[in-house]
């Protein structure tokens, strides 16, 4: 299989340098098959959470591996 998976990461961070995630708010959403896909959930949890300053979310994108 060939390809990228994209995630969507975050949570509530300690301090507003957004280095270290507060102990139980870390949230993992996908994978997606499109980065427009994870770019949707992205925008859906950070409109979900504009009201808190220390939440962050990110989309990373990983290569699919190959199996077999």
């Amino acid at each position: 299989m060939h390809g990228t998976n994209y995630w969507v990461i975050g949570g509530e961070f300690g301090s507003m340098n957004f280095h270290k995630l507060v102990h139980g708010t870390a949230e993992v959403q996908g994978p997606f098959n499109t980065r427009s896909d994870a770019e949707d959930a992205w925008k859906a949890v950070s409109q979900e959470n504009r009201h808190k300053a220390g939440v962050r979310f990110s989309i990373v994108e990983e290569p699919r591996r190959a199996v077999g």
